[in-house]
């Protein structure tokens, strides 16, 4: 290869390190062409799996950054560059493993943090981007209903004794008036017969000093008779 293509194919590397995500080596020995072509079809949009030298694959994981790789870069080596879910492109790798043995996940790389097969397969165990969002949305909706109820129930207690309160209002409406309207008018009766009461006593005594007060002229004209009589 000549100087040219070997720094383009260094620099695509380097590319494709930089904007994924991570990446998981593998090797691909015994595998045929067609088995290949199905693996990239399974990886779909989460990884792009290409076929690399592995002189400069060591080269570009230098420049971009990346320590650790020489013990993994042995043997016919292709690397898948995962662009989506990072989980997603694990179990697709994983499961195609299984089911094609010559297939072998060596390592890989997340974060910058380098990553031995039995991590790789960890992550393949985890639960996907999808099905966590899912869960994470139900707990949410979960902690909105409660969060509802507890704001809905004062509400409803307030509800049900408005009701209590009216059944009760339509059986006694002096409710409405505090259930003070007919006491009110008790209190005022009393008042007013003591005040009819009371009105006659006062007229009493001048009917008494009436009589005092014309007694002497009586006793004059009786006076006058007699004395007109003697004469």
């Amino acid at each position: 290869m000549a100087r040219a293509d070997k720094q383009a194919a260094v620099a695509d590397i380097v590319e494709s390190f930089n904007d994924s995500a991570g990446a998981v080596l593998t090797e691909y020995r015994g595998l045929t062409v067609k088995q290949l072509q199905d693996l990239r079809r399974s990886l779909g949009a989460n990884a792009d799996y290409a076929v690399v030298k592995n002189t400069l694959a060591k080269i570009a994981a230098n420049e971009a950054g990346i320590s650790g790789f020489d013990d993994l870069l042995t043997g016919p080596t292709a690397i898948a560059f995962i662009n989506g879910d990072v989980v997603e492109a694990a179990k697709g790798l994983r499961d195609f493993a299984k089911a094609n043995p010559t297939l072998v996940i060596k390592g890989g790389v997340l974060d910058g943090k380098i990553l031995d097969a039995k991590e790789v397969a960890k992550l393949a165990d985890l639960e996907s981007r999808e099905v966590l969002m899912g869960k994470l949305a139900g707990a949410m909706l979960a902690s909105l209903s409660q969060a509802v109820y507890l704001l809905n129930a004062p509400l409803a207690q307030a509800a049900r004794l408005a009701g209590a309160l009216q059944a009760k209002a339509e059986q006694d409406p002096s409710i409405l008036a505090g259930g003070a309207g007919t006491p009110v008018a008790a209190e005022e009766a009393p008042a007013e017969a003591a005040a009819e009461t009371e009105a006659p006593a006062d007229e009493a005594p001048a009917a008494e000093e009436a009589p005092a007060e014309e007694a002497p002229a009586a006793e004059a004209e009786t006076s006058d008779e007699g004395e007109a009589t003697e004469a």
